[in-house]
């Protein structure tokens, strides 16, 4: 690549996805295990109408404790984004704050099995 050129001259064919992610903190308190439910009837909604993309606990190395959630959503701002985030439980009940991050997605691969016959999803 030409050093010369800017940012966009240099991912214009790349994909350019935009996605908002969350990342949900603290991810264990003595009211999280009351408002789980709730919260993740709320993501299996947000999946179910196509906006939650990927979600789940983050972890450090060494730990399986969670430290933090993240919610990659689709939106079209950071202030549907940010509307989404504040409707979560855990935020609305003020169980956890957030980060909010635009997120462009330039360069990976997602491949998927799907098999039919069993109903089965799975990911390589």
């Amino acid at each position: 690549m030409d050093s010369s050129q800017d940012e966009a001259t240099l991912t214009r064919e790349m994909l350019g996805l935009e996605l908002y992610v969350i990342t949900s903190s603290p991810a264990r308190s003595p009211e999280t295990l009351a408002v789980l439910p709730e919260h993740l009837d709320h993501q299996v909604r947000l999946e179910n109408e196509g906006i939650l993309f990927l979600a789940g606990p983050l972890t450090l190395d060494g730990s399986d404790t969670p430290l933090a959630g993240m919610i990659v959503i689709r939106a079209h701002s950071f202030d549907e984004a940010r509307a989404i985030a504040d409707r979560d439980p855990f935020h609305a009940k003020g169980i956890r704050s957030y980060t909010l991050h635009r997120w462009r997605v330039n360069e990976g691969n997602i491949r998927a099995n799907i098999r039919l016959s069993d109903q089965s999803v799975g990911f390589a």
